[in-house]
């Protein structure tokens, strides 16, 4: 538990910078004269980056070792966040979110070590923890970073670096590596090249850790279409400013927090894995498809927040499922591999919603994000629920593979 303890403080100092930006990053780009679709591009290039170096962190995670590959995010988020302070061009906002990006792409091998450090059965739980940890940054940071905008422009880029470097310390001297790695434990068998990997997603999309990567991918797909186009519309329709943006984001966090620290251990126990995955998707298609229906913002308030309860439903089985299912060795790579299909949801998101917002009117987006993620309620059709004891006898080796 102290690992994880460790490992969650990390997490959540790195969003809390990571939140304290985002929400200002459409602002900024406006300020710089950035046409809508120029900002979902924008947005787009942090998950380029995190779709191309995500396997190579896990694979490198699975040879080396979790630690060093943490510590490398959070030193490039430090790097990207200063960039975001002093930019004075829209190509400074790109390359921040660039430089960003590639630490992103370590956000697997922290699943990884969540896996390595808890038990099968308390694994989603521990997922949904670390969530938590992170959607507590998510709910202060924007507040933090409106407050800090009032004391300049570069101010909330250079509060966010300072956080991080002062993250990378405690992390340097607090988190324990979790796991050895192939190199150190020759007796581990070798692992799949990530292309081979990818190639048997794609040509059985069926089997059940390709259909677990595509519900994720399609989940992620949905969830970042609208989080691609919200502060536009909070903005358009409601009137939502610089300085007011946060209220909505400390708002979506805290259920977010409270879902994943208080209740989804609950949920978890109740309903298994799989079921409340199923749930989660259902849920997160009906917010994104009600959003453009209020007229008042309490009652936006009652629609975003099935946004938040879906997401941490489902989001938290999918990872745990594919850390029970995956082979051991290579379950960095794995979970790296989902990281680069949630990756490539993430490019194209913000580009075509903004590109339709624009485009096609506002509730636009939020349809067909909806709609997606009423696919993916099917796609969750085709995970079987397993027992806990044969869930548990097939991460050990002594079950079905």
């Amino acid at each position: 538990m102290k690992k994880l303890a460790v490992l969650m403080a990390s997490a959540f100092v790195d969003m809390l910078g990571f939140a304290m930006v985002f929400p200002l990053l459409p602002f900024y780009a406006l300020r710089l004269n950035a046409e809508e679709w120029v900002i979902g591009w924008m947005i787009a290039s942090f998950s380029i980056m995190q779709l191309a170096s995500a396997p190579l962190w896990g694979r490198f995670s699975d040879n080396f070792g979790r630690r060093a590959c943490i510590l490398f995010g959070l030193g490039t988020s430090a790097v990207a966040f200063l960039v975001f302070g002093f930019a004075v061009g829209i190509w400074m906002l790109f390359l921040s979110r660039m430089v960003q990006g590639l630490g992103g792409g370590t956000t697997g091998v922290l699943q990884a070590y969540v896996a390595d450090v808890t038990e099968p059965k308390d694994r989603a739980k521990a997922l949904g923890w670390l969530s938590a940890a992170t959607g507590a940054g998510v709910m202060i940071g924007p507040a933090i970073g409106s407050l800090a905008f009032k004391w300049g422009h570069a101010v909330p880029g250079i509060v966010a670096a300072a956080l991080c470097l002062l993250n990378m310390a405690f992390a340097w001297r607090w988190l324990p590596e979790s796991y050895p790695g192939r190199q150190l434990d020759p007796d581990q068998p070798a692992s799949r090249s990530i292309r081979v990997m990818i190639g048997e997603i794609l040509r059985a999309p069926g089997s059940e850790i390709s259909l677990l990567i595509w519900v994720y991918a399609g989940g992620m797909l949905g969830f970042m279409s609208m989080t691609g186009v919200l502060a536009l519309y909070l903005a358009s329709d409601f009137g939502v400013t610089e300085e007011s943006i946060f209220i909505f984001f400390v708002y979506l966090g805290a259920i977010g927090v409270i879902m994943r620290a208080v209740l989804l251990g609950k949920l978890i126990d109740w309903l298994g894995e799989v079921r409340l995955m199923r749930v989660g998707a259902v849920l997160l298609s009906a917010g994104l498809l009600a959003i453009p229906l209020p007229s008042s913002v309490v009652s936006l308030g009652i629609v975003l927040g099935l946004v938040p309860i879906g997401t941490a439903c489902l989001f938290p089985a999918v990872s745990a499922l594919i850390s029970h299912r995956a082979e051991k060795h290579e379950l960095g790579q794995t979970l790296g591999v989902q990281q680069a299909f949630g990756g490539v949801a993430r490019v194209v998101a913000p580009i075509w919603a903004t590109a339709a917002f624009g485009a096609l009117g506002v509730g636009v987006p939020f349809y067909l994000a909806g709609g997606i993620v009423a696919l993916v309620i099917l796609a969750t059709l085709g995970i079987k629920v397993r027992e806990p004891v044969a869930e548990r006898a097939a991460v050990m080796g002594e079950g079905e593979p």
